[in-house]
This record gives structure tokens, sequence and C-alpha cells, in this order.
């Protein structure tokens, strides 16, 4: 468990600064992250230490990570992500 400033930290690395990876990993590290097992903390902490023309590969489906706990991990980001959008889309639809 990380402690508060640890964590602050993570949020802060997670800002990458090219939106297509901003926009995946911010929302994942700020609600999913202190949800998951120890040992997923721990691989999504190396996760985030990876280059990012090697993230940004990874998550528009160009290769897959060799670790598999990164591919694994990668594959918990976009399905965060992708049930983020679906629901999105629910609401939009629903106020129109």
């Amino acid at each position: 468990m990380l402690s508060a400033d640890d964590f602050r930290r993570l949020q802060w690395h997670s800002r990458r600064g090219m939106l297509e990876l901003d926009v995946l990993l911010e929302p994942f590290t700020n609600q999913v992250f202190k949800k998951l097992s120890v040992e997923d903390q721990s691989v999504y902490l190396k996760l985030i230490d990876c280059e990012d023309p090697d993230l940004f590969a990874w998550f528009m489906g160009d290769g897959r990570p060799q670790d598999p706990g990164l591919a694994s991990m990668v594959d918990k980001v976009l399905q965060y992500a992708r049930s983020g959008l679906a629901s999105g889309l629910k609401d939009a639809v629903s106020i129109q």
C-alpha cells in the first residue's frame, strides 16, 4: 500500500503530457489503483515506469508488452476506459 505522498507522486507520474495516455492513465490511477491487489499495484507501478512510445503503442493496439503481467495490466486499463466510455454513451443517449 502506498503512502499518501507516494500516491500523489503516482498521480503526478500518470500525467504523461500525451493526451491519449492521460485520458487512460489518470482516471485509472485515481479511481481504480487503490482497489487493485498489492500484486496488481506493483505491476501498475512497473507499467507507469515504461516509456511513453511503448505505452502509446500498447494502448493503441500496435503491439503488446512481452511481460505477461504488463500485458494483463494494459488490458485492465483499456477495459476500465471502455466501460467508462460505454456508460458515458448510455448517459448521453438517455439525455436526448
